[in-house]
């Protein structure tokens, strides 16, 4: 059989693939033999494309479902794409307007062609590229979070949670989006560190000539906005204006002074305007005193008619603009910088305003409090456990989501207005006009006196009932998929959004099916570079992952990913952890070629049996000791362990065991449990490596159109009798086998120069039952028992035993013996300078303790290495 010298990633990802899509390796189905294991993909955005959260997050799971396929479940992975309400709708805008089209100019119904042109030619990249990376999804059962079913369904639950008095449309505060023009969640809000600038406004007291209060903000444009003035009422230095008015500068406008414990007496000036219209604490505060609201800001963050200042100007002119005409009337006193946060969009990038606005909202109280119990019982485990008591403290104090979404693109809300103003909710129109009649009590409406509401649903409100839509469970309550596959076993995602659609998952799921939506919740950590910065585009610092695919392989790049990402905590990606995972690919390859390089005698005696003993015994712990840290979710521990398990144990030690001397045979016993072992390496490894291990285990053996390792059974620990004194006396002998390599390094003693070894100890029968080891992996000629040191030798001590070997022969004896005594000479004299320094009294008595303690460690170093010197020399 000829086999190619190098491994080639891209001579056969691509065909693997393949074949194990032909072969249908990764279509599920409702099967009553099996139990099921399904997994629900975080449905990534269209507009995406592959980045290395993607990649790591991706990973993940698919060492998760490949590993659950071996064990015999039908493993069920469904992938998916999220509309993603605000990115679409801002890259199908930009679009047009490269073709000189604005959206202002087109109806609904001509944008939505637009986007759904835009979606069907770029909206499925993200999931042709997880291919490459070898994600093992049922791709037939590839899901749209706009598809007619999924709409369906998330329409069906508006109108249910509705009727149930669970949605309401109100006036509230939220993060507004002014170059978007629409409400984002708070997941949609990015804060980024900058340095902003303070305003101290001076206020007049109303009828105190001359005496004013000063004010500081932030945003001086939103004073037209203020309706008071707060202070706290225990401040000493604003009793006196209790009660009183005051006057907004420029625009003249008389507000009242009010108290209120809530003002921080030692921040700014201590006294707050208080502008409920433009700040969610302001908001609160106006409320509680019964405050008038003034929005100033239309909604694409320019002033408006309200505001009577600056009117149609766009918010951060006007802000220049005040500055300077409240310097030039004398009402500045002064502006200065101090380190802030500044809330973003994620999509557009734009500042966010805090804003009032006419919203449909989802209670989350009751709902809340459900899919808390969850979790505390564990009913629902998160890994790692600390991030319980972040999502204690979140949903204990959870706010009413906003779900309305000033956009085209997206699930319409289903609720239809009256002439009157008055609405209903409906699943569609023709339901509504029935409900229309009935609410008006007016059989002459017809659809043409009814308008649906403008905006869409937030594009959470779709994903948040993803794992029981994807089934289906909306459309058939009851169907095969959902009571086979829901509830599901294990989420992996990003901690950002644990609440934002986790926690909504939950409570969809409790509501829905009366049953959590899965069991396991995983939590990967953020992908950073190597000085910590989270990666991205825009710094530069992010490599594209299909290009790091195409130099290092879909498995190097999957290991390397996993080589440090503990559950929950950032991974620090350096391209080294890459170069690693490639080279453990050629490790492997290279011990496939080596076994497969041996002539088979079939009549030499089994002569490897103390090595195949003790592999067993290392395979079935660390079978064992896997199987825990799946169990755990200690994905880069569960790598890490089987990592160790073929490089270290199998590569490095137990095949240099049994490999025959160059051009012989080897016994056919060796071989069999050699290619066995390699095989159950093969199956451990391929959840993590599925590329490499395919390939590999093809070319062991000529195999059956479904023997695939993507299918073969997962190993089970089987335990080995005595395995512990097994394992035990194997890491004895290797122990003798390092100390007689480190002496060979000492002594510049090639590998290739065979030794003798004396050994005195009380472990005779050890040594000699693994004499056949010992002479192979050390090289040693000879193996004899003394009851003292030979002379000219060097020894060392293993355990109980101390080990001499001749040195006559191999080195010049008196070129060592100069050799020792130059540095027993270096080392005496090191000595004797520490010693000096500390006789000397003036240096003890000023010297810190630390210092004193690193001096007389020195000294006992120096001494220990001293002893250590004269013995060896001594000993020739």
């Amino acid at each position: 059989m000829s086999i190619a010298k190098t491994y080639t990633p891209a001579d056969v990802e691509a065909k693997w693939y393949q074949r194990w899509q032909e072969q249908g390796f990764f279509k599920a189905k409702p099967n009553p033999r099996k139990p099921a294991y399904s997994v629900v993909i975080p449905p990534p955005n269209v507009t995406g494309v592959l980045h290395m959260g993607h990649m790591l997050n991706n990973t993940i799971q698919d060492v998760l479902v490949r590993r659950a396929r071996m064990q015999g479940k039908e493993a069920c992975w469904v992938p998916g794409t999220d509309h993603a309400s605000i990115a679409t709708e801002a890259k199908v805008v930009a679009l047009l307007k490269e073709k000189g089209i604005e959206k202002r100019d087109l109806t609904r119904e001509q944008f939505l062609e637009h986007a759904w042109e835009w979606k069907e030619k770029y909206g499925g990249i993200i999931l042709e590229q997880l291919k490459k990376l070898g994600a093992s999804c049922d791709w037939d059962r590839t899901r749209f979070t706009m598809e007619p079913e999924m709409t369906e369904a998330v329409l069906r639950v508006f109108v249910d949670l509705y009727r149930k008095g669970q949605i309401y449309r109100g006036v509230r505060m939220v993060n507004w989006d002014p170059q978007g023009r629409t409400a984002i969640s708070d997941e949609e809000v990015v804060a980024k560190e900058t340095t902003a600038k303070m305003y101290y406004l001076r206020y007049e007291v109303v009828g105190q000539d001359g005496q004013f209060i000063t004010v500081a903000t932030s945003r001086p444009e939103t004073i037209m906005a203020d309706v008071a003035v707060a202070v706290n009422p225990n401040d000493e230095r604003y009793k006196h204006l209790h009660g009183q008015k005051v006057r907004i500068p420029l625009l003249g406008r008389e507000i009242p002074v009010i108290t209120d414990e809530y003002v921080a007496m030692d921040f700014g000036t201590g006294g707050l305007k208080v502008t409920p219209a433009h700040d969610l604490n302001d908001y609160e505060l106006g409320v509680k005193h019964n405050l008038p609201v003034i929005d100033i800001l239309n909604d694409d963050g320019t002033l408006s008619e309200k505001a009577v200042l600056y009117v149609g100007q766009d918010r951060f002119a006007a802000r220049k603009q005040i500055a300077k005409d409240l310097q030039q009337a004398g009402l500045l006193d002064k502006i200065e910088d101090y380190a802030s946060v500044l809330q973003t969009s994620e999509r557009t990038g734009a500042v966010i305003e805090p804003r009032l606005s006419l919203q449909w909202f989802c209670k989350m109280d009751e709902m809340a409090k459900k899919a808390l119990e969850v979790v505390e019982t564990d009913e629902i485990k998160l890994h790692p456990p600390k991030f319980k008591n972040m999502y204690r403290v979140w949903m204990e104090n959870i706010r009413d989501w906003c779900i309305s979404r000033q956009l085209w693109w997206g699930q319409r809300i289903p609720a239809w207005y009256l002439p009157d103003g008055s609405f209903v909710v409906a699943l569609n129109e023709g339901e509504a006009l029935k409900l229309a009649k009935e609410k008006a009590g007016n059989e002459q409406l017809t659809r043409a006196d009814l308008r649906q509401d403008e905006d869409v649903l937030d594009t959470w409100f779709s994903s948040w009932l993803w794992p029981i839509s994807v089934f289906d469970g909306f459309k058939d309550p009851d169907n095969p998929d959902i009571n086979y596959f829901y509830p599901t076993d294990d989420l992996v995602t990003a901690p950002e959004i644990l609440f934002f659609w986790v926690a909504r998952m939950i409570m969809a799921g409790l509501e829905y099916r009366r049953e959590v939506p899965f069991r396991n919740v995983y939590l990967t950590g953020i992908v950073r570079d190597t000085q910590g910065r989270k990666m991205s585009k825009q710094l530069g610092n992010s490599p594209d992952p299909l290009d790091l695919i195409a130099e290092y392989g879909a498995d190097g790049v999957r290991t390397g990913m996993l080589f440090s990402s503990p559950a929950g905590n950032d991974l620090l990606f350096d391209i080294k952890l890459v170069e690693q995972g490639r080279n453990f690919s050629n490790k492997l390859w290279n011990a496939f070629r080596l076994t497969q390089g041996w002539e088979v005698n079939s009549e030499l005696p089994f002569a490897s049996e103390k090595a195949v003993e003790w592999f067993g015994a290392k395979l079935q712990t660390t079978l064992t000791e896997l199987d825990e840290h799946f169990a755990k979710f200690r994905m880069s521990d569960a790598l890490m362990t089987v990592y160790k398990l073929v490089w270290d144990d199998f590569c490095s030690v137990y095949l240099e065991m049994v490999k025959p001397a160059y051009q012989q045979p080897i016994d056919a016993e060796t071989l069999k449990y050699t290619t066995g072992y390699l095989e159950t390496l093969l199956k451990l490894l391929h959840p993590f490596m599925p590329f490499i291990t395919e390939e590999i285990w093809h070319e062991l053996a000529e195999r059956g159109p479904k023997d695939y390792v993507c299918v073969a059974p997962w190993p089970k620990a089987q335990p080995v009798a005595g395995a512990t004194d097994i394992l035990d006396r194997m890491g004895k002998v290797l122990d003798i086998v390092a100390g007689v390599r480190n002496v060979r390094n000492q002594k510049n003693i090639g590998p290739s120069k065979a030794l003798t070894l004396a050994a005195k100890t009380d472990e005779p029968e050890l040594l000699t039952a693994y004499e056949s080891v010992i002479r192979k992996l050390a090289n040693v000629s000879e193996l004899s028992f003394v009851e003292a040191g030979p002379a000219a030798a060097v020894s060392f001590v293993q355990g109980g035993s101390e080990f001499f070997i001749p040195l006559e022969g191999h080195i010049d004896l008196d070129a060592e013996r100069a050799r020792l005594q130059k540095e027993i000479e270096y080392a005496q004299g090191f000595r004797d300078s520490v010693l000096k320094k500390l006789s000397n009294e003036k240096f003890v008595q000023n010297a810190k303790p630390d210092v004193i303690e690193r001096e007389r460690q020195k000294q006992a170093d120096a001494e220990a290495k001293i002893a250590a010197l004269e013995q060896s020399l001594a000993a020739l």
